[in-house]
């Protein structure tokens, strides 16, 4: 198999840019450490709402091309699930990647969620130890999957 060389200046064209979208600061603060602790390198880009998140997708902030959105589904202005309908009915956004990294354990939003083309629903783990595995899990399973 041929080894992939980027110049140097270019992008990597394999990257992950993830975009985590969560207004909980602890929580953000948790993701980040434990992407740390389990030794993922992959952008991280943060939007403490819906609204923003999609301006983000939208306006280049983060990169195109290999996306994965942590999506919280409890926010404020625009809720996970409204964040959803929104970029599934956005032609260019259409095909992102969504993983939603939640609280809640309700029916309902799981169900909502998948009928969105959710590509996994994580409940947020209540011990750090166990936080880090989850990421370390994550990490793994996308680093392994082919994405466009």
């Amino acid at each position: 198999m041929p080894t992939r060389f980027t110049p140097p200046g270019e992008p990597d064209p394999r990257c992950l840019h993830i975009l985590l979208v969560d207004d909980d600061e602890v929580d953000v603060m948790n993701v980040r450490r434990a992407f740390q602790r389990a030794n993922v390198t992959n952008p991280l880009y943060v939007a403490g709402s819906g609204i923003d998140a999609l301006a983000m997708l939208r306006d280049g902030a983060v990169p195109a091309g290999r996306r994965l959105v942590l999506l919280d589904l409890n926010m404020p202005k625009m809720n996970g699930i409204e964040f959803l309908r929104e970029l599934r009915a956005d032609p260019a956004l259409r095909a992102t990647s969504v993983v939603v990294l939640t609280t809640s354990n309700e029916d309902r939003d799981k169900v909502e969620a998948y009928n969105l083309n959710v590509a996994g629903y994580l409940l947020k783990p209540v011990t750090f130890a166990t936080f880090v595995d989850v990421m370390a899990a994550l990490d793994k399973y996308w680093t392994l999957v082919e994405m466009p």
